[in-house]
């Protein structure tokens, strides 16, 4: 079943690569959606896809890329988006 979330990653998430590596993990387990930096330091992802995939993604969402700290993940549901197949950054 095709799940949507709203995501906000806190911590050191700007400028170590945050975005590129979530796309890289969104399209690797073939979820869609968007990434993009937030004007308060944090980053906002929108992700939809199937249960198993969403949860390895939110897994490694706590975790980032290597010079990232993440400091809290807050999840809340979104509405699945028809028409929505590929995972981009947004500006």
């Amino acid at each position: 079943m095709i799940q949507a979330w709203k995501i906000r990653v806190l911590g050191r998430v700007q400028g170590v690569g945050f975005r590129y590596s979530a796309r890289r993990e969104a399209e690797r387990l073939g979820l869609a959606g968007w990434v993009r930096n937030s004007p308060d330091g944090s980053v906002e992802i929108f992700v939809q896809g199937d249960d198993n995939p969403l949860d390895i993604f939110f897994s490694w969402l706590n975790r980032g890329p290597s010079y990232s700290h993440v400091r809290e993940v807050v999840k809340s549901p979104g509405g699945v988006q028809s028409g929505l197949s590929s995972f981009d950054i947004t500006f």
